[in-house]
């Protein structure tokens, strides 16, 4: 993507995925040092949400507090899901960008009700719904999007959740901001292969593979929203037990940040059996055709999302598609109207 050529630059979308690189660069990971304690005597925290405001800023956090062995116990799910649980001993964030997202909304409402005193916010905007339930909210500072796909609001969210585990394990992640949005920037800019672009724009269904980390699943919702695609995630080895059954030769799955031990399998399944083309998206060479970018540790998987976004939006603009106007995706997915929900 390039802001200096009109056909990114007219799209909200684009000028907003690259807003994200500023986002990062002057994010403040000391705005979480309070929440952080008070999550840390708690001992558990659900994540909940929905679409883009959980998948990837809560499965993102989960994966890393585990690489690590932190004592804190982190999980997620969707509200309605969340909302059927014994929540009396978790300390929990609800993330809409609204602010009056249905299913969030009515969340925070019952844990308000149980008398749960550690119940937070995250939003893009102010004086909400979902502020009036919370104890404590907290608004992003990229402030609100104009496109329907959710962007740098997303990197911020995760931001955000990775800047409580930050101070859970004493680690100064300020001094990784420069860095990455460097990172990103290159990610938001290279120049994706032409022939990569042309099979997919070929394919009946475009698929994403890789860690249960949000990359994939938040990627496989933004081809349907930026491509109008068919997409799939397909988690772990999920990719070789069974879809491969109704894959069809002019599919396409891109694999981000492949395991080496599972790249042969799935050559051996999906390329010779069904006849697709895979291609990776990593910060190393692999055996496959590659996407390449930087590598930023940790926060590697910002990285990868936002390449991700990159290549989608050149899929878009060759399918000739407004990148700012889904034809019928929402902007508040399910939106809370007081007068039509009883409590």
């Amino acid at each position: 993507m390039n802001l200096n050529e009109k056909k990114y630059a007219q799209f909200a979308l684009v000028q907003e995925m690259m807003d994200a690189v500023e986002v990062v660069r002057f994010f403040n990971p000391k705005q979480t040092h309070s929440v952080a304690a008070e999550i840390n005597k708690v001992g558990r925290l659900l994540l909940s949400g929905e679409g883009s405001s959980r998948l990837f800023p809560a499965k993102n956090l989960i994966r890393q507090a585990l690489k690590i062995g932190t004592d804190m116990c982190i999980v997620t799910d969707g509200s309605h899901q969340a909302a059927q649980y014994n929540l009396e001993k978790f300390a929990v964030f609800c993330a809409s960008n609204s602010g009056r997202t249905k299913e969030t909304v009515l969340l925070a409402k019952k844990i308000a009700a149980l008398g749960n005193p550690h119940r937070y916010a995250l939003t893009a905007n102010r004086d909400t719904l979902l502020e009036k339930e919370c104890v404590k909210t907290f608004v992003l500072q990229c402030g609100w999007e104009r496109a329907v796909a959710a962007t740098k609001s997303v990197v911020e969210q995760a931001l955000f959740y990775q800047s409580i585990l930050w101070h859970l394990t004493g680690e100064d992640g300020e001094t990784k901001l420069p860095e990455l949005a460097s990172c990103i920037q290159q990610a938001l800019t290279m120049n994706i292969d032409p022939d990569i672009i042309k099979t997919a724009i070929q394919a009946s269904t475009i698929y994403f593979a890789g860690y249960n980390d949000g990359v994939a699943e938040e990627l496989t919702l933004k081809t349907n929203e930026i491509t109008r695609r068919k997409s799939d995630f397909l988690e772990g080895t999920y990719a070789v037990h069974g879809i491969e059954e109704v894959m069809e030769a002019n599919d396409i799955v891109f694999i981000i940040d492949p395991i080496d031990d599972e790249i042969e399998k799935l050559q051996q399944v999906l390329g010779e059996g069904v006849g697709l083309k895979l291609f990776a998206i990593a910060d190393r060479d692999t055996p496959l055709p590659t996407l390449r970018v930087p590598g930023a540790g940790e926060l590697t998987p910002f990285v990868y999302l936002c390449a991700g976004w990159n290549l989608l939006v050149d899929i878009g603009l060759a399918l000739g598609i407004d990148l700012d106007k889904p034809e019928r995706a929402r902007k508040v997915g399910n939106e809370f109207v007081q007068e039509k929900i009883k409590i």
